[in-house]
């Protein structure tokens, strides 16, 4: 049984969860979280790298020790550690750390002061008033608490998009490697590239069906086969997840593959529009009466519906068919269209990496220029930059551009939005940098209209460039907070500021809605990966899906631009 980094890096990012609440040594717990990182942030999987003997000793975070523990979860799929851990500390609580507002010392006392284990325990605690014994939980904290554990959803999360690549990627090879395959091809809410998938929707094109289900049916991470017919199974994988496999006939390619991408609506105004021409489509094909006149290419079927080829991300029925109808789709932006990226951390803070090995990585993906932003002191408290050791990091990025000569590192940081709209650092350090990245990271709850009035006080100071995850979610963990999104559009268009889309799979924030919103208010946006280790840079990806899905153009972002038009690009209005 194969096991996939991102089950590798949960093993550890539950132990730091549950020394946290345990008050362990931070040394401990920062290493655990550290090793998730570079685990989760890897393009090579763990389970390769020990295959080829590779000592992971060596990787960035990974010393001996956790290396020893991550070839025992490849081998067993398990870490005894962890089950230690649980031993003395219900495991439960973890999952109340995912709560906004209940970090590892309110978990840690309520668990010691009522028993509190689960959410379930932390509403009766509520509803019964017993949580007003415990110091630190006033009424207005848990009103407030209150609200959080009510929008909480308990129920099973979607897996991430990266996750499902991850998971669908050795499953799509093998299959390839299957008597008589030809064609392979995901299609599905994953192929639209969405945030989070469901199921995982495969099609294929073989001689013979039935070779391919029985091929199927030996793949090694299957741990419960629902059905399996002739041209169709459906799949458990260990993971959890669901596989349907589809063999379809070479004529049907195209047809199949816009009925199985979607999404529904989308489907459902195609119909509409093949009836009105006098035609009936489906997953087979495009019928005139009973006869077959298209579908065995994606672009056949829309042709035949007089419309343009309309990628996948963007069949939402979100005004796609109209646009494909009057040749007005958008030339959607891609990687290769990215020139730099400018939110970047160093381990002169949390990242993970010096200021070197970082450029050095972008310069591998042949960008022209990155930023360094990492935080400042009050945010991270002992792990932040003050403003000497701003003015002290300034230096040495002068010093590496003045012996760099194919890539330039933009001088920035991550200043905090404070409660009252300042920012974290003062103006007189902030104008000796190229630009900031400005955001809210604590003080979450405030209402719509203190959370808004905050950012746009901090706009109005003249050294506020980008704002940085603009809504502040985290998905499946942390709703948005509470924000009037169209003011904050509005005023950033009027005072020349960028809104960063954040490419982090855990954020991509801003969502596609607002990416089409900013596009159609001439709002400046910016992709970043909020990279904190040399391989981060990879979730550059997953921001470009999600800007895809927003109908976005190389020219509605930022760093798709030379430097120099950049720097023009960065000046405030």
């Amino acid at each position: 049984m194969a096991v996939h980094n991102t089950e590798i890096a949960s093993f550890f990012e539950r132990i730091a969860d549950l020394l946290e609440i345990e008050d362990e040594n931070p040394f401990r717990i920062r290493a655990y979280r550290n090793a998730a990182r570079t685990i989760r942030g890897s393009t090579v999987s763990m389970s390769y790298l020990l295959k080829q003997g590779k000592d992971l000793s060596t990787l960035p975070n990974i010393g001996k020790d956790l290396a020893e523990k991550i070839q025992l979860i490849v081998e067993t799929g398990d870490l005894p550690l962890l089950g230690e851990i649980e031993a003395r500390t219900p495991p439960t609580l973890s999952d109340l750390l995912k709560v906004q507002g209940l970090g590892p010392k309110r978990v840690r006392l309520l668990y010691k002061e009522l028993d509190i284990n689960t959410l379930e325990d932390l509403r009766r605690a509520i509803q019964s008033g017993k949580i007003y014994t415990v110091k630190g939980f006033g009424e207005k904290t848990v009103k407030a608490l209150m609200e959080r554990i009510n929008s909480y959803s308990t129920e099973e999360k979607r897996t991430k998009w990266l996750l499902a690549r991850d998971i669908a990627r050795p499953l799509l090879e093998y299959i390839k490697q299957c008597e008589g395959v030809r064609k392979v091809m995901l299609a599905g809410s994953f192929r639209r590239c969405k945030e989070t998938v469901g199921d995982l929707d495969i099609l294929v094109t073989a001689k013979e069906s039935k070779k391919v289900m029985e091929c199927i049916s030996h793949y090694d991470e299957i741990s419960n086969v629902v059905s399996m017919g002739s041209t169709r199974s459906t799949v458990i994988l260990d993971c959890g997840m669901q596989v349907d496999v589809r063999v379809i006939a070479p004529e049907s390619y195209g047809a199949a593959l816009v009925y199985f991408t979607g999404s529904k609506p989308h489907n459902i105004e195609l119909r509409k529009l093949a009836q009105k021409l006098g035609y009936k489509i489906n997953e087979y094909g495009v019928f005139k009466q009973d006869k077959h006149i298209g579908g065995k290419t994606e672009e056949e079927l829309y042709k035949k519906l007089g419309l343009n080829y309309i990628e996948p991300e963007l069949r939402e029925n979100t005004g796609e068919l109209a646009a494909a109808r009057n040749g007005s789709l958008p030339q959607l932006i891609s990687l290769k269209d990215i020139r730099g990226d400018l939110h970047c951390h160093t381990n002169a803070t949390d990242g993970h990496c010096t200021l070197s090995e970082m450029a050095s990585s972008a310069r591998e993906k042949g960008y022209e220029y990155i930023s360094i932003n990492d935080h400042s002191k009050r945010l991270t408290v002992t792990h932040g930059l003050d403003e000497a050791q701003l003015l002290e990091q300034i230096r040495q990025i002068d010093k590496f551009n003045a012996k760099s000569d194919d890539i330039v590192i933009l001088k920035s940081i991550e200043v905090d939005i404070l409660e009252d709209g300042s920012l974290d650092l003062s103006d007189s350090v902030l104008k000796e940098l190229d630009f900031t990245v400005c955001a809210v990271h604590y003080k979450f709850n405030l209402s719509q209209q203190k959370q808004t009035e905050r950012i746009l006080r901090a706009m109005d100071n003249p050294y506020f460039t980008i704002l940085a995850h603009p809504t502040g979610r985290l998905i499946n963990q942390r709703e948005a907070y509470e924000i009037d999104m169209q003011k904050l559009m509005m005023a950033a268009k009027q005072r020349g500021i960028i809104l960063e889309l954040n490419a982090q799979p855990d954020r991509l924030d801003l969502n596609e809605i607002h990416c089409k919103t900013a596009k159609e208010l001439g709002v400046k946006l910016v992709i970043s990966t909020d990279a904190h280790s040399q391989n981060d840079f990879d979730y550059m990806l997953c921001g470009i899906n999600q800007a895809r899905r927003g109908w976005l153009e190389a020219e509605n972002v930022v760093n798709t631009r030379s430097l120099k038009e950049l720097r023009k690009l960065l000046k405030r209005k």
